[in-house]
């Protein structure tokens, strides 16, 4: 199944490539956690980066039973930002499917 994808692009020209990019790494995440229904990421170049940081990357993935994923990622290429943010993504999509299925231990309150 195909996630639904909203790419934002703020400070910089839209790029074939950069869609690619992250369309490519929405497609290696969903085999992880199969009920992502909807991913929206953000690419800034701000007018005024910080220097040796320019790239923010923003990443929104609506998750069924939980408020979302939300992640942010820097970095002086906007390839390498997109690829934090998947990969801090994916970490946090394999802990919630975890829990899901009941392999984590839920404290006492």
């Amino acid at each position: 199944m195909q996630v639904p994808l909203a790419i934002t692009f703020r400070g910089m020209a839209p790029s074939p490539f950069v869609d690619a990019a992250v369309a490519s790494w929405l497609e290696r995440v969903s085999h992880v956690y199969d009920r992502i229904q909807h991913c929206h990421v953000w690419i800034d170049l701000p007018h005024r980066h910080r220097r040796g940081l320019p790239f923010q990357v923003k990443l929104t993935l609506a998750v069924p039973g939980t408020d979302g994923i939300v992640v942010h990622a820097e970095g002086t290429d906007v390839y390498l930002a997109i690829a934090d943010a998947f990969l801090a993504a994916r970490r946090r999509l394999q802990d919630t499917a975890r829990m899901r299925r009941g392999e984590v231990k839920q404290h006492a309150a």
